[in-house]
């Protein structure tokens, strides 16, 4: 009873004046992660491109064709373009200038009305708004007639008196008129400061992504200029500058993605569509009234499939990227996996009895930009990833299927070659996922009872404690006898393969499933492979890879890591797979004094020369006899245990991919199908190889 009357006491004191009311600009200060996203890196970088964006519309109108984005010394940003500037002239309704509508105003722009741009990127009218609420320090400059500025402190117009956001500042409204600049002359130049009350200390500007999104811009809006220009020389590096600038459009764009050897040429699939939306419009009076309006959306795709596996698709709509896909993306995937199993049956390519290919297989190898270019789509959110806007699911999907469906069934005689060849890559891809599954369900096992069909020669643990679990890949049954007594039985599990495993960088999916050692290794981990990996089903928390410190140790251990990247690679990616380091030497003290270790192990010959030179300067006595291990099976259980096995002694080296697209084309130079590379590769790097340091 108590309890009920002080629920229901607290319950009136809660009064409409506990209610907070945040407007204009308070509210995107209070919540900016709305906004932008997040408060990091990422939010910074959004920031510079609502700056950005705005200036790329004007290039999408026709009115601009030079973008110059500076970094300056002082932590400030700065953007210029040469469009028409925004307008100077008094907003009505407000009293204010357009600069100071634009740059106070949430959901205010030249975007709403439909007489200004015909598509934009920018579209909510918060974007300026938003960076100017989250800047410390802005000044705006348009050149019209006269060069027109104004300047912000947290989203308020006013004047500063000396460089720098931490100059005294007036508040005041109004522009200030400067010189009259020459005729056809126009432009807007946009310089700010974040704010670092908003912005955590470490965030900063990538200047890599900023390469990155300019060369993507510059790709979908062609004729345009970008410049780079980074005027800071961090990190001892001197300024620099770089231009963007492609006149390809996005066949050039997908050309510049795809990284694999080409299966068929870009095709382009272009076509347009219209559909209805019911939207507010303003009328004569001033009123807001709901008015169904006809749209034009237009699809524009750039395609082409490759002898790789992966699947690089960019989507944009009006040159915005959408990585997170939306309906166009739906769309496209759905028609092209549709059109392709359509084409396959009547080629008779896929036999009565086989499924029709699903979207992995269909899309397996292909490299594709697409894009859409519409007034006023709807986005999920202000950081515009995903596209909502429900018609573009069916236009792009009519596009496609006409398109897409003409290539594939042409008579000319290179494209029915190319055809085919896309079409087999698919059938491909569908049988050899089939048979992945199949040797899954047939081989993997839950838990060390379920399933008597393991190795025999594994040497399971008794913990099924995954996060505690390690298995060490070991090489030869030799070691194998005493790492299973140098071992910790309890979470240790030992797996031995004979000799050099298959280079799965050049056989296939079904040749690498038919190797004993291969299928030994993906059996006993129990996740699967390729595709189908599920890294949480893996049975141990650590893979070693334990090997000989010589050369065709060295050899083993990058056939595992070719095995390991190409069909397990979020094990690697976890950073869950990890090289044992075994000794090289062991040196043997002549009466070691009290706490000295009679046995002194190193792991290199330079280690060796340096605790060598050491015991010789401090008269430490050592037998000349060094014994140099030429193999773990040279080592008893107690010398492996202690340099090699047990935690709380041994190193273990992490294996990590730093750069994927970099260790892709390391592993394909090194272990691929083509020889000429490889052989111009290691005649080139002979000069730099240390001959002493050969083990003959």
């Amino acid at each position: 009873m108590t309890a009920d009357t002080s629920v229901q006491r607290d319950s009136s004191n809660y009064t409409a004046r506990h209610l907070l009311v945040l407007e204009g600009l308070e509210a995107v200060r209070k919540r900016p992660g709305m906004y932008i996203g997040s408060t990091d890196s990422r939010g910074l970088m959004h920031c510079l491109w609502e700056i950005i964006d705005n200036s790329v519309d004007e290039a999408l109108g026709g009115h601009c064709d030079l973008i110059e984005v500076i970094l300056h010394e002082d932590s400030s940003v700065e953007v210029r373009d040469n469009g028409r500037g925004i307008p100077v002239d008094i907003e009505p309704k407000t009293g204010l200038s357009g600069i100071e509508v634009v740059m106070t105003k949430l959901h205010a722009g030249g975007k709403f009305g439909g007489g200004s741009y015909a598509a934009s990127g920018g579209l909510h009218g918060v974007g300026a708004s938003v960076v100017n609420a989250l800047s410390a320090r802005l000044d705006v400059e348009v050149d019209r007639n006269t060069t027109h500025s104004i300047s912000f402190r947290r989203g308020v117009p006013g004047m500063f008196t000396e460089p720098g956001p931490d100059s005294p500042f007036d508040p005041a409204s109004g522009l200030l008129k400067g010189k009259r600049v020459p005729k056809g002359r126009t432009g807007t130049r946009v310089r700010y400061w974040a704010d670092r009350q908003i912005f955590l200390k470490d965030a900063k500007l990538s200047l890599e992504h900023l390469y990155q999104r300019a060369r993507q811009t510059a790709f979908l809006v062609p004729g345009l200029t970008i410049v780079v220009r980074d005027e800071r020389g961090i990190e001892g590096e001197g300024k620099t500058e770089e231009t963007f600038r492609f006149d390809g459009g996005i066949s050039e764009f997908c050309e510049y993605l795809a990284q694999d050897k080409a299966v068929c040429d870009i095709q382009r699939l272009t076509g347009m569509g219209t559909f209805k939306e019911t939207v507010p419009v303003l009328d004569d009076r001033g009123h807001m009234t709901p008015t169904e309006v006809t749209r034009e959306l237009a699809v524009d795709i750039a395609l082409r499939w490759g002898t790789g596996y992966d699947t690089t698709v960019k989507s944009f709509v009006n040159i915005i990227a959408t990585p997170k896909g939306g309906t166009h993306v739906s769309g496209f995937e759905r028609s092209l996996t549709k059109t392709v199993n359509e084409v396959l049956r009547s080629a008779k390519l896929l036999r009565v009895a086989e499924d029709d290919v699903v979207k992995d297989d269909a899309l397996e190898g292909l490299t594709a930009v697409v894009t859409v270019r519409l007034a006023e789509p709807q986005f999920e959110g202000q950081t515009k990833e995903v596209l909502g806007t429900s018609a573009a699911n069916r236009i792009v999907s009519n596009v496609v299927a006409k398109e897409l469906k003409a290539f594939l069934t042409s008579t000319k005689r290179d494209d029915k070659a190319q055809a085919r060849a896309v079409m087999e890559k698919a059938v491909a891809a569908a049988r050899t996922r089939i048979a992945a599954r199949q040797h899954k369900d047939a081989q993997r096992r839950k838990t060390a009872l379920e399933s008597s069909s393991l190795p025999a020669k594994l040497a399971d643990c008794r913990s099924d404690d995954v996060e505690r679990s390690e298995l060490f890949i070991v090489e030869g049954d030799s070691a194998l006898g005493t790492a299973k007594l140098a071992r910790n039985s309890e979470f240790q599990a030992l797996l031995p393969i004979r000799g050099k495993i298959l280079n799965v960088q050049k056989a296939s999916v079904s040749d690498m499933l038919k190797n004993a050692e291969c299928g030994a290794i993906i059996q006993v981990i129990g996740a699967g492979s390729g595709r189908t990996f599920d890294i949480d089903a893996a049975r141990y928390g650590k893979i070693v890879l334990l090997v000989d410190a010589d050369v065709d140790g060295a050899h083993i251990r990058i056939l595992l890591l070719t095995l390991f990247q190409r069909y397990m690679r979020p094990m690697v990616e976890a950073g869950r797979v990890f090289a044992a380091v075994p000794p090289l030497h062991r040196i043997e003290l002549v009466q070691p004094k009290k706490g000295q270790d009679k046995y002194v192990y190193t792991y290199s010959d330079n280690e060796l020369r340096q605790t060598m030179l050491e015991y010789q300067r401090k008269n430490i006595r050592y037998k000349d006899a060094i014994q140099r291990y030429k193999g773990l099976g040279e080592m008893d259980a107690d010398q492996l245990a202690e340099t090699t096995m047990d935690p709380r002694f041994r190193t273990l080296r992490r294996i990590n991919i730093g750069d994927l697209e970099a260790s892709e084309q390391v592993f394909d130079l090194l272990m691929g199908n083509e020889v000429a590379p490889r052989k111009e590769f290691i005649t080139s790097s002979a000069a730099t190889l240390d001959r002493s340091r050969i083990d003959a």
